[in-house]
């Protein structure tokens, strides 16, 4: 699969990547949300200009009582606050609503990772409540609170 944005590319991963997305998920700041990651298989790379510079990856809930679909990603620290997790966020979701015809998108970060929850504002993620002890902590192994935040397909900004 390829994904188009204006300056993102999403790629369905490959061995090749495998290297830079453990370099990327070995960073403080990605290990502190996500834990170890050592399975890419199922993700999208996203690329700038042919550098991976994060993934994304997506579920999709197919009940028809419960159709839905659910984003996760991370993004490599040195490309943070330019834009480029927010493009790609906006590109999948799109493709996720326009072509396979979902019309609620989810995602979960943390209650306490606020970068992260400002950045899925912008692209139109509505906070729908707190969900309590809701995910180990990869650092105390606490349980702490998600916050489940969704996005129905006319909110896309």
């Amino acid at each position: 699969m390829v994904l188009r944005g204006p300056r993102v590319v999403l790629r369905d991963a490959t061995d090749e990547d495998e290297p830079r997305l453990s370099e990327i998920a070995g960073t403080p700041e990605v290990t502190r949300w996500w834990g170890p990651v050592d399975e890419f298989e199922d993700m999208l790379a996203i690329t700038v200009d042919g550098m991976v510079i994060g993934a994304i990856q997506f579920d999709e809930e197919e009940d028809p009582m419960y159709r839905r679909a659910g984003i996760d990603i991370f993004v490599d620290p040195k490309w943070h606050g330019q834009g480029y997790g927010q493009e790609a966020i906006r590109t999948l979701a799109r493709w996720l609503i326009d072509e396979r015809g979902h019309h609620r998108i989810t995602i979960d970060p943390a209650a306490h990772n606020v970068v992260a929850i400002k950045a899925y504002e912008a692209v139109g993620f509505r906070r729908v409540g707190i969900m309590r002890a809701y995910e180990r902590d990869p650092a105390t192994e606490v349980f702490h609170d998600g916050l489940l935040m969704d996005l129905l397909a006319d909110e896309l900004a």
